[in-house]
């Protein structure tokens, strides 16, 4: 089975430290959050635009400043590497379909990336960034299953007949996911993936 899974908040913490950033980005231009009591009710992987009231235009300039620390500084969620490294020795292939930016000046984050599933010993076999239209994207590669934060995303996959999980986060908690498999850790999405197989998942 071809595995399609997320990187940010999915298998890293990238929230945390995105968060601290972009409050002191806020304090630099002497702003506050514009929709403070969103916080758990954010459908998308937009949540900066959300939970701060920024435009397109804000996001990026906070992404020009600070993307490159928010990459290096992202921590591993418990038993990544071990249930992805089962999942392979079963005889999936783990695919990483992620919208991270490529666009950022002073930013490599293929290397980044790359480096970081290195040293926390994540296994893949492929690594796609800045896929903006994954549900395409999933189409057109044959991916069986989708692991993602993103509600709106998970959501589409359901929609057009794709399994998805959707990883449980503070931005998503309160989000009534209805028939869309939802889970708090890598062991739960193990034995997710199972129950689909043995249910005739392929």
């Amino acid at each position: 089975m071809k595995i399609g899974i997320d990187i940010d908040d999915t298998i890293l913490y990238t929230a945390k430290t995105m968060f601290k950033y972009a409050d002191l980005y806020v304090k630099e231009l002497s702003e506050e959050p514009a929709n403070k009591d969103c916080m758990g009710s954010i459908r998308d992987s937009y949540y900066l635009n959300v939970y701060y009231g920024w435009d397109d235009n804000k996001a990026i300039s906070f992404f020009n400043k600070y993307y490159n620390q928010i990459l290096n500084e992202s921590s591993m969620m418990p038993n990544v590497d071990k249930v992805l490294a089962k999942l392979k020795n079963n005889g999936n292939t783990i695919h990483f379909i992620t919208a991270r930016l490529t666009n950022i000046a002073g930013c490599n984050t293929e290397e980044i990336t790359k480096n970081c599933l290195k040293k926390f010993n994540i296994p893949y076999d492929s690594l796609n960034l800045h896929i903006s239209n994954k549900i395409n994207f999933f189409k057109d590669n044959n991916i069986d299953i989708c692991i993602e934060d993103s509600y709106e995303t998970c959501r589409k996959m359901t929609d057009n007949g794709i399994k998805s999980i959707l990883m449980t986060t503070n931005m998503n908690k309160n989000v009534d996911s209805k028939d869309i498999t939802r889970v708090n850790n890598w062991d739960e999405i193990y034995e997710e993936i199972g129950k689909y197989q043995e249910n005739g998942g392929i």
